[in-house]
């Protein structure tokens, strides 16, 4: 399936892999299915700041603390964000498939710390059976990303 992401990478020409897998919502459950090990795995959490709508990029296997990505961004709320409160920003994703690529959908990306230790970085391609996996330098170039730490 064509989506956004993949156009945008080949636009950029950057080598990228895209891997199918069995049905699978969960990010943990993805990453298993794909045999890509939970760190490496990046789930994309829509949270909002202060009434501005962003993208939380984190490790599959870790949780994110609100209190820590509240204060290290200097918000007074930060707060989940439904589904249902921001599936019109991703029109061409399947809902909760969403790439962690805010800069094609308007949104500030704050990601992790732990995630740059990784040399490769693998992530919802839009829908709930495809994964896209490409080097992290490539993903931290294209997307410009606020490395912060708020997960566990």
């Amino acid at each position: 399936m064509r989506t956004r992401i993949k156009d945008y990478l080949d636009k950029q020409g950057v080598h990228y892999e895209c891997l199918e897998h069995p049905l699978a919502y969960t990010m943990q459950e993805v990453a298993s299915l794909a045999h890509i090990p939970g760190h490496q795995m990046a789930k994309t959490v829509i949270v909002d700041l202060d009434g501005d709508l962003a993208m939380a990029v984190l490790p599959a296997n870790k949780k994110m603390i609100l209190q820590d990505l509240r204060d290290l961004t200097g918000s007074e709320q930060v707060k989940f964000v439904s589904e249902t409160d921001f599936q019109k920003k991703f029109p061409d994703c399947e809902p909760g498939a969403m790439p962690p690529f805010g800069n094609l959908y308007d949104m500030e990306v704050f990601m992790a710390e732990s995630l740059t230790d990784n040399s490769e970085i693998a992530f919802n391609a839009g829908t709930h059976t495809e994964i896209i996996k490409m080097s992290f330098a490539d993903f931290e170039r294209l997307v410009e990303p606020k490395v912060l730490s708020f997960t566990n």
